[in-house]
C-alpha cells in the first residue's frame, strides 16, 4: 500500500466447518501463503471460557462443542478492536487441562484478518463482523478420524474417551449448529485432498486490492 493510497479497514475472513474438517490447515495455509505481514489469525478454540473454578471431572463432562462454551463476547470485541486498528491479547487454552493458560498471544491488526472455528457464523455479532465467510465441508468420517488423531496426539485423551464425545455431544452438536453454517456461507471449500488451488486463490485474492474503503 503506497503512502498515498487512502487507509482501508481489515478485511474480516471467516472460515467454518465441522470439527477435523481443516479449517484450522486452510487457515495457516493461507496465512502462510498471504505472509504475516498483510494477515493475522484469531482462532475460536483459544476462547473457551475459563473453567478453573471446577474439578478436573467436573470439567471434563463439559459440552465443548455448545456455543455457550466459548466467550463469544470476547471475540467479537478482539476483532472489533482489530478492525478499528488495535492490537488484542488472544487468550491461550490448555485442552488437556480444560483451563486457560497463562499469558496470551498478541495478535497485530494486519489489513486480512482470519477467524477460523466451528462456530464462527453462529453468533451474530461475530457472523455480522465477517466480510467473506468460507465453509470447509469435509465428510464426517474424516472428520472423525482427523478428530481422534489429533486429541490422543496433543490433547492427551484416549479412543474411547474420544469416541464417547463424538457420540454424546460433537456429532448432536454439529447437526444442529454447525452444519446449517453450510448455507450462510459465501464460499464452500472441500477439505480432504490437495486444495492448493483454493488456497492460491484465495491468497491471490486476498493479496490484491480487494479490501473495501472504510
Amino acid at each position: 500500500m503506497t503512502a498515498d493510497t487512502k487507509q482501508k479497514r481489515p478485511l474480516l475472513v471467516g472460515i467454518g466447518g465441522g470439527t477435523g474438517s481443516g479449517k484450522s490447515t486452510l487457515a495457516r495455509r493461507i496465512a502462510w501463503a498471504v505472509g504475516p505481514e498483510r494477515i493475522a489469525v484469531v482462532t475460536q478454540d483459544n476462547y473457551y471460557h475459563d473453567l478453573s473454578e471446577l474439578s478436573f471431572e467436573a470439567r471434563s463432562k463439559v459440552n465443548f462443542d455448545h456455543p455457550d462454551s466459548i466467550d463469544s463476547k470476547l471475540l467479537a470485541t478482539h476483532l472489533e478492536q482489530l478492525r478499528s486498528g488495535a492490537a488484542v491479547e488472544m487468550p491461550r487454552y490448555d485442552f488437556a487441562r480444560h483451563t486457560r493458560a497463562s499469558g496470551g498471544t498478541l495478535v497485530e491488526p494486519r489489513p486480512v484478518i482470519l477467524v477460523e472455528g466451528i462456530l464462527v457464523f453462529v453468533w451474530p455479532r461475530v457472523a455480522e463482523l465477517l466480510d467473506i465467510k468460507i465453509f470447509v465441508d469435509t465428510a464426517s468420517d474424516i472428520r472423525l478420524i482427523r478428530r481422534m488423531r489429533r486429541d490422543i496426539a496433543d490433547r492427551g485423551r484416549d479412543v474411547d474417551s474420544v469416541l464417547g464425545q463424538y457420540q454424546q455431544t460433537v456429532r448432536p452438536m454439529h447437526e444442529e449448529y454447525v452444519a446449517p453454517c453450510r448455507q450462510q456461507a459465501d464460499l464452500i471449500v472441500p477439505g480432504h485432498g490437495d486444495n492448493g488451488v483454493v488456497v492460491r486463490l484465495l491468497a491471490t485474492a486476498l493479496m490484491n486490492d480487494f479490501i473495501e474503503d472504510a
